[in-house]
């Protein structure tokens, strides 16, 4: 018989995952308040960080003729990465690494379709409160004055042109979305797969995978999410393409890292037609 670890590698990926998938469930239920809070930790993060890296940028766009600028996208993108080390390590609780965790229960069945969406929608409920607390904070500060809010209300714009632009547009958003969270997911295979024994590599795959998407611009659903919010208290927000954005990037972000990972990785690591075809064989 050939070794399993080797035909199916990611047995213990699936299990780690299945048993995340647990306390999720469990805690969006009879513990639903704390998982809320647990979310809105993951949107206060990814605030203050997404802030840090528009601070990062404007900096070193503020050197001579901005001929710096290029740098400080590069740092403030590694700089945003520690957004998911400090989620993870906060045992805080993500939108879009949820959608990977969903999708495997679905598959093995160990979440039905009502509550799998119930775990999801409550996680972006939390995210979205988390990331409110932080425009009401940003509101009432000097936070984006300046450069930074300079780089953000560019950003702002950016990611609301997408809606403007037509099918091109929209399809540009989409396959930016799908890539987000298939980096997103990648990471946290090398997190959960049991093969990385130490934090710090950890972190650096987690760093990696955040630093891809936030450099080369693709869109998180929950990351804009926490933008359009802030935005929409420092000077109000055009909402039509803002819920497009949203719901655009929402089903490109389960794609990437609910299908093309959670999926993906659940079907290739099934192991159970491969037992049941070498036990006929045995008997």
């Amino acid at each position: 018989m050939s070794d399993q670890s080797a035909l199916f590698p990611g047995k213990q990926f699936i299990s780690t995952v299945l048993d995340a998938l647990e306390t999720k469930t469990a805690m969006s239920g009879g513990l639903a308040r704390v998982y809320l809070m647990r979310a809105a930790m993951a949107g206060v993060i990814i605030g203050l960080m997404y802030l840090t890296n528009f601070a990062v940028v404007a900096a070193f766009a503020s050197f001579g003729d901005g001929g710096l600028t290029s740098i400080g996208k590069i740092l403030g993108a590694l700089i945003f990465g520690f957004a998911l080390v400090f989620i993870y390590y906060s045992k805080s609780e993500l939108l879009t690494s949820n959608m990977m965790v969903v999708t495997v229960g679905w598959y093995h069945r160990r979440v039905n379709a009502l509550r799998g969406l119930r775990i999801l929608a409550m996680c972006y409920l939390g995210n979205f409160i988390g990331g409110l607390a932080i425009a009401v904070l940003v509101h009432f500060s000097s936070i984006l004055d300046g450069g930074a809010g300079e780089q953000f209300d560019a950003t702002i714009e950016h990611k609301l042109a997408y809606l403007s632009e037509g099918a091109a547009g929209w399809g540009d958003l989409f396959v930016r979305a799908i890539l987000c969270n298939f980096m997103i997911n990648l990471a946290m295979i090398l997190v959960y797969n049991g093969m990385i024994k130490d934090d710090l590599t950890k972190a650096i795959a987690m760093i990696m995978s955040v630093f891809v998407f936030a450099f080369v611009g693709f869109e998180h659903s929950v990351a804009n999410t926490v933008a359009f919010t802030v935005a929409a208290l420092q000077g109000g927000l055009d909402w039509g393409p803002a819920l497009g954005n949203l719901a655009i990037a929402l089903v490109g972000n389960f794609i990437g890292g609910g299908l093309l990972i959670g999926w993906y990785y659940a079907y290739a690591n099934d192991d159970r037609k491969y037992l049941r075809k070498q036990l006929a064989r045995d008997v």
